[in-house]
Formats: structure tokens, C-alpha cells, sequence
């Protein structure tokens, strides 16, 4: 009988080596990417006071302590025992990162601010995409690890010192999961602690560690033990101490932080956001991998979860752990296609070369669109030196301009903060905020008329249109402020009442052109002017805000269908 002989099979042809360039140039434009994305304009109120206390620091070399910029700081008496140091603690804790903010902007004005902060939030990403790198062996993980922390690192792009925090605390991963270099973490404690006070961040990722390496009883035990001790020591060489965790931990009982929306918890009921998908998906990870997870992830996605749906300016903390997490954990990798990287790397080129045509990347800018510019102008053109009352979001700027402020985002004075909120926001029929202004001296008042997050409409502003208030001369007005005078300068002329409630209209518009998303100034508007039987200018509020409406507000529709009829 004839006989067959099995074929055998092909074997596979060896997996083609990529090109040496790949992976630099796969790296490069991730960068790239991340600073573009990153690169946005200054728009924080608080950017401008962090900076004019580092150009204190730098100049007079000395800490801010008592304060120099606030004329009501001094004669405000402490509203709990606590507060004093508190007070102290809000002007000192960032000493070291103001200087640094300052200096980086003496040497290349606003766009080396941008380009810094953008750079401080890259490091971040780098960071969580190094510690997923090194946890899967893949490179391709390390960059989707750094893209999904810049998902939700973009809602922190903020120019204050707060995010050195999450700079640290990403570092301090990094370096134990390396094992190498476990000598610079008593070094960067005492940067740290001299830079914010979220330095005992630090002392979390030191003491989940700690626990681990005791637990799985790890060779480097000791070293690992002497080196969190030390880091955890050092830190105290700062200006406050170690009171620095009892202070923060005093914030949650002060009415003023309470009203902080960074002090607020996180929202897991309303439209998911990157925090809510990486948190979940983090949580999923974990527990499909339960047995073979480390304790030191257990410990620090605890911490850092209980930490982050507490406050909001927490979050950032799930943002940098969670992608390593889900690198390290998620249980269904596969072998990714060759091509994989080549269209990742296309797919960065585009969406930088897409956000730096929009605009939307390397905005190397200050937002002063946002603030009171040409009134500070104006009071210094005019040598306007009467005690001023101004609204909370422009005190960080009129500082910057070299103008003593009532009150601004260093939340030095609960009952100069509760004075404020009365002045500003008890109804406008209420008389007794002219009464609390007289208290303070206070001879000008420069506001802007809207809170843009909730659209409040500030009673202030109503009561100065309204009969009665004639004490207070209107002198400027722009599209981003009102300026009034009790007391006229000869020579200086005044500005008609009726420009105050053109100023609404103006002003809400500006702002909805460029930052649409908080639209609810101009449904505020509407709702005023209907209930003072102003039909057009109401008509005209409903109109503005329906190109740009909050889902599901369907009383604004009808409410603007209404006024079309008649």
C-alpha cells in the first residue's frame, strides 16, 4: 500500500523587529501631546494672588506673615480658636512653589507659566505611564496609562501650587515601585512640605510601603522602614510643622471652604466623567484580580478613593493611581497588532495638530478677559485710594495690580468672609449691607455681577440700580466689571444707573463666548427681567442662553415661546 506522510506545519515567520525609531518617537509626541493639551490659558482667580506672594517672597525675603495685601486682615478677630493658625497656615504653607511661580514668570512672563504648569502635569502622567510600563513590561500600556491620567489631569489645569501635590505623590509611586533611588524621598519631603500642604500625601504611599514590605516580608524591609521614617521627619522642616494635617483637617468644619466647590464631594449620580470611569474601573480591576493583588494597592486605592469622594480637588488622586491599577490588573490582555503603535502615533500627531489649529492647545496667555484689567487701571489713573469692597474672584487680581483688596481666595477670615457674604448676597431691599460697608470704611466698591458655575445674579449689583442707592456714583464700567465711589474726586465724571443693567447683558455674553458651558448667567437674566417687566431685554437673556442650555431645561423654552407670543 502506498504511504502518506503527514505535512508538517509552516512554522511562523519570526514577528518583524520595529523600527528603532518607534518607540522614541511614540514617546515624543505623547509629550508633545500632553503639553499641548495641558497648555491652557490662566484662568484661575487664585493664580494672580499665589503670584504676587511669591514676588513678596522674592523681594522683601520674607514670608507673608501678617498679611501685607488685605486691608481687613489685620482688625478681623478670630472667628474660632483655631483660626489664627489657620491664617498663618494659608499664608505660609506654599512659600517655596509662589517664589518658584514668580521667578518662572520673571524670566519668561505668561506663556513660561503656561509652559510650566503644563509641564508639572505631564510629569504627573509620565509618572502614572512609568509605573505602568514597568508593571506590564509593555510601553504601549505606559502610554495609555500617562493618556488616561491626562483624562482626568486636565480638570486640574489649574496655575497654583496644589498640583505640585499630585506631582509629589505620582514621584513618590514611582520611586518605590522602582526600588531605585529611595534616597531622594527624604530630599523631595522637605521640597514637598515647603511647596503645599498636601505633603502628608506622602506619608500615605510611604506607610502602604511600609505595610507591604513588612507583610511580604521583602529583602529591602529595612531600607524601605528607615527611609519612610526619615521622609516622614523631614517634612516637618516647614514653616508650620506637623499642625499642618490638623489645620486641613480644620477646613471641613469652616463655612468659608464649605462654600469652596474644591471642598465639595464628588458627584457619582450626575453625567459620568473621567473620575467616575477610572474609579469603577479600577474597582472592577481589582477585584477580578483579587488574589494576586499587593497590599500596597489595596492601601492606597483605599486611602486615596475615601480621600477623593470627599473633596473634588481629591480626585486627581484616582486619576494618577487608577491607570496603573488597571494596567497592572486588567485581566484580558492580548498581543496587540504590530500596526498598533504606528496608528498611535498618527492618532497624536493629529489630535495635537487638531487642538493647536482650534486654539485649544499652547494658549501661552493670560485670561485677563476674566478680570477687572481696566478697572485696576482706572483706580490707579485716578489715584483712587478709598477702602475697596470687591467680589471674591477679583481680590487675587487687584492684588497682582498692587491694590488692597476686602477679601480674595487666601480665605484668611471667616468673619470677614461672613460680612462679605452679606454685603454681596442678602436681598437687594435689605439696607443693612450699606450699613456693613460704612463699618469697613469701605469708599468703593468693584464687582462683576455674576457667579458663573451656579449663574447667580449678585443682589449687590440690583440694590446699586436701584432707587435708594444714589449714595454710590457709578465711574466705570467694561465688560468685565463695575466700579462705584461713595465720595466723587473733583474733575471725575459719573456714568447713568441705567448702564448698570446693560452691564448684565454685556457681561454674561462675554463670558458665554468664551467658556459656553456655563451658560446659567443668561437664564438668570431672563428670569430678573421678566420679573421687572422688561419683555425685550428678557427675551433677548432666553435667547442667548437657549444657543447654549443645560439638558432638559425645558421651562426656559417655554418661558422664552411665551414671550415670542406677546
Amino acid at each position: 500500500p502506498r504511504c502518506y506522510s503527514r505535512s508538517l506545519p509552516k512554522p511562523e515567520p519570526p514577528a518583524k523587529t520595529p523600527p528603532r525609531w518607534l518607540i522614541p518617537a511614540l514617546l515624543a509626541l505623547t509629550a508633545l501631546f500632553l503639553i499641548g493639551l495641558f497648555s491652557t490659558e490662566i484662568a484661575d482667580p487664585d493664580f494672580w494672588w499665589h503670584l504676587k506672594t511669591g514676588q513678596y517672597i522674592v523681594t522683601q525675603h520674607r514670608l507673608p506673615t501678617p498679611d501685607p495685601f488685605a486691608y481687613t486682615t489685620a482688625s478681623a478677630p478670630p472667628a474660632s480658636p483655631g483660626e489664627a493658625a489657620t491664617r498663618r497656615f494659608n499664608l505660609t504653607h506654599e512659600w517655596l512653589a509662589q517664589a518658584v511661580w514668580y521667578l518662572v514668570y520673571a524670566a519668561g512672563g505668561f506663556p513660561a507659566v503656561v509652559l510650566w504648569k503644563a509641564f508639572l502635569l505631564a510629569a504627573v502622567c509620565g509618572f502614572t505611564g512609568s509605573v505602568a510600563r514597568q508593571r506590564t513590561g509593555s510601553r504601549l500600556w505606559g502610554v495609555a496609562a500617562a493618556l488616561a491620567a491626562a483624562s482626568l489631569s486636565i480638570e486640574f489645569a489649574r496655575d497654583r501650587p496644589s498640583i505640585l501635590s499630585y506631582v509629589f505623590t505620582a514621584g513618590f509611586i514611582a520611586i518605590f515601585e522602582s526600588r531605585r533611588r529611595l534616597w531622594l524621598l527624604p530630599v523631595l519631603s522637605i521640597v514637598w512640605a515647603n511647596c503645599h500642604g498636601g505633603f502628608f500625601l506622602g506619608w500615605m504611599v510611604c506607610g502602604a510601603y511600609c505595610v507591604e514590605a513588612l507583610l511580604r516580608r521583602s529583602p529591602d524591609t529595612r531600607r524601605v522602614l528607615l527611609t519612610s521614617g526619615l521622609t516622614v521627619a523631614l517634612s516637618g522642616l516647614n514653616p508650620n510643622g506637623f499642625a499642618t494635617l490638623s489645620t486641613v483637617l480644620r477646613y471641613r468644619q469652616s463655612p468659608l471652604q464649605a462654600t469652596l466647590i474644591e471642598w465639595s464631594p464628588a458627584d457619582l449620580w450626575g453625567s459620568p466623567y473621567a473620575f467616575d470611569l477610572l474609579l469603577y474601573a479600577a474597582a472592577i480591576a481589582l477585584l477580578l484580580s483579587w488574589k494576586r493583588v499587593r497590599p500596597a494597592d489595596w492601601l492606597l486605592f483605599a486611602a486615596f478613593a475615601a480621600a477623593a469622594l470627599t473633596a473634588f480637588r481629591n480626585e486627581m488622586l484616582i486619576g494618577l493611581l487608577a491607570p496603573m491599577l488597571i494596567a497592572a490588573y486588567f485581566p484580558w490582555k492580548r498581543r496587540l497588532p504590530a500596526a498598533v503603535p504606528f496608528a498611535a502615533i498618527l492618532a497624536l500627531a493629529a489630535a495635537t495638530a487638531w487642538g493647536a489649529a482650534r486654539g485649544s492647545f499652547f494658549q501661552l496667555r493670560a485670561a485677563e478677559w476674566r478680570f477687572p484689567a481696566g478697572a485696576a487701571a482706572f483706580l490707579k489713573t485716578h489715584n483712587i485710594s478709598a477702602p475697596l469692597f470687591n467680589t471674591y474672584e477679583y481680590g487675587g487680581y487687584l492684588l497682582w495690580k498692587d491694590v488692597p483688596v476686602f477679601i480674595d481666595g487666601r480665605a484668611l477670615s471667616e468673619s470677614v468672609f461672613q460680612d462679605y457674604r452679606a454685603i454681596l448676597g442678602t436681598p437687594a431691599a435689605d439696607p443693612a449691607r450699606f450699613a456693613l460697608l460704612a463699618r469697613y470704611n469701605a469708599g468703593a466698591i468693584l464687582v462683576n455681577a455674576f457667579e458663573y458655575n451656579a449663574g447667580t445674579l449678585y443682589p449687590l449689583v440690583v440694590a446699586l440700580a436701584q432707587p435708594g442707592a444714589e449714595a454710590w456714583k457709578l465711574v466705570y464700567e467694561d465688560p468685565q466689571s463695575l466700579l462705584f465711589l461713595r465720595e466723587v474726586p473733583s474733575g471725575l465724571s459719573t456714568l447713568e444707573p441705567s448702564r448698570i443693567l446693560d452691564h448684565l447683558d454685556t457681561e454674561c455674553r462675554l463670558h458665554i463666548s468664551h467658556d459656553p458651558d456655563l451658560s446659567l448667567c443668561a437664564r438668570t437674566l431672563g428670569d430678573f427681567f421678566l420679573r421687572a417687566g422688561d419683555p425685550p431685554r428678557a427675551r433677548r437673556a432666553l435667547e442667548l442662553y437657549l444657543e447654549h442650555p443645560y439638558p432638559g431645561d425645558t421651562d426656559a423654552r417655554r418661558a422664552y415661546l411665551e414671550l415670542l407670543r406677546h
